[in-house]
């Protein structure tokens, strides 16, 4: 083993011709790169989007809707979760929010909505910023209490 030996791994050098060299080299003048155009300049660097001059394909097509700043988004808890929860010994009688964080069903910086799916047995006193009719009147039609944030 010594230096004229020495070979790269297989498969690992695809293109060897070494471009705008001269013209001796075969590959000189337009270097492989035709004649004029922004492609044959250097520091060329195509823009996200760009379609050759055509209407870029996120201007053609018509926007449409707005987001409103305002809205406020829930983070859902369903009411057979809360009996899940139930059942697995995890909440005795009452939920209220840091229960719901450390349990992962929200984190800190969420505001929680309970949903109506599912039916709730066992009585609870649940905390949240919010609840639908159904699931108000299930977790009291259970004994339980609401209470808003």
């Amino acid at each position: 083993m010594d230096l004229s030996n020495l070979k790269p791994a297989a498969g690992s050098v695809q293109n060897n011709k070494r471009l705008g060299r001269g013209e001796g080299s075969g590959s000189g003048g337009t270097a492989s790169r035709g004649h004029k155009g922004a492609k044959s300049r250097s520091g060329y660097s195509r823009k996200i989007g760009f379609e050759g001059g055509q209407m870029p394909l996120q201007r053609r097509v018509p926007k449409f809707g707005f987001t409103n700043i305002n809205r406020k988004e829930y983070q859902g808890v369903n009411l057979d979760t809360l009996q899940q929860l139930v059942d697995d010994k995890k909440i005795k009688d009452t939920l209220d929010f840091d229960t719901m964080i450390s349990l992962r069903l929200a984190t800190k910086n969420e505001l929680v909505k309970i949903l109506g799916r599912g039916e709730l047995k066992a009585k609870l006193k649940v905390s949240a910023h919010k609840f639908t009719a159904t699931a108000k009147n299930a977790i009291e039609a259970a004994g339980g209490e609401v209470v808003i944030l």
